[in-house]
């Protein structure tokens, strides 16, 4: 039996206070918001209580933030992507961000199974003056409890339509995009950070924004294996290849709090799930 789960969540400013409201169908909703920074800030996680997806299941994801509020989102632990007999898995998310508003969008990471058929797509929509810090993090099979990614296809879709699109196909059968230097080079975890805005940065803003991403990268263990660039006058992006999840992680989130400071001025308020 497949599941279609969907959650509509939007944040609004009420006095003073950023609110989130929402509507789930199915598997997928979030907890209680939070409030450790104070009202301005709304910290969620999101919810998946099955834990997986397999052919055949969908989550919809569609995400608002109104005019001046800000919404931090997460998650309690993996998205996997579980073994398919054929049909495909998705996860489809749709992200907007009106003037003025802010969102963090910072899942733990996805897992692709031995033999998983999925899709993980993200669409990002900003008006002028709005602005997201992201990531995706991904890894391929379990190697530390030897279960490899030997077969199986992930398609991956990240895009502010008419700015930046990634979108490629992770095919385990690849060898020459699996284990080949010019491609993955055998490492089991890819993961990408962001900083999108909804108008053209400052280009002394965009350069420092490098510059800050640049010397986190510089002084952690992954350095050889990292980089920072930006595609767009809108966009900003970590890239990060690592044999584990765990190194990834710690790197993405050391650039995500030097973005906070640098884009907003905000000390790094972690989640409090990310302790458990």
């Amino acid at each position: 039996m497949s599941w279609h789960a969907q959650l509509d969540l939007n944040y609004r400013l009420e006095a003073a206070r950023s609110v989130a409201r929402h509507q789930h169908k199915g598997p997928l909703r979030i907890l209680q918001s939070l409030y450790p920074e104070g009202d301005a800030i709304c910290h969620n996680v999101l919810v998946h209580p099955p834990g997986g997806l397999v052919g055949g299941d969908t989550l919809d994801i569609t995400v608002q933030v109104e005019s001046g509020a800000h919404g931090l989102i997460t998650t309690p632990g993996a998205t996997r992507f579980y073994r398919s007999a054929g049909e495909l898995a998705l996860q489809n998310t749709q992200i907007q961000v009106a003037a003025g508003g802010r969102l963090e969008w910072l899942p733990t990471e996805a897992i692709c199974y031995h033999q998983c058929h999925a899709e993980n797509r993200v669409r990002f929509q900003l008006a002028p003056g709005a602005e997201l810090i992201g990531w995706d993090v991904t890894a391929f099979g379990l190697p530390q409890a030897n279960q490899p990614f030997a077969q199986g296809r992930l398609v991956q879709h990240l895009e502010l339509p008419g700015v930046w699109l990634e979108r490629g196909c992770i095919d385990a059968r690849d060898s020459r995009l699996m284990d080949s230097p010019l491609g993955l080079a055998g490492y089991k975890c890819m993961a990408s950070l962001f900083f999108l805005a909804g108008s053209k940065l400052d280009k002394h803003r965009q350069a420092a924004a490098l510059d800050v991403a640049r010397q986190v990268i510089d002084a952690h263990s992954l350095h050889r294996t990292a980089g920072a660039t930006s595609p767009d006058g809108q966009v900003v992006v970590v890239r990060v290849l690592a044999p584990l999840v765990e190194p990834a992680m710690d790197l993405v989130k050391q650039v995500w709090a030097a973005w906070r400071a640098h884009f907003w001025g905000l000390s790094a308020t972690r989640p409090r799930i990310w302790a458990m």
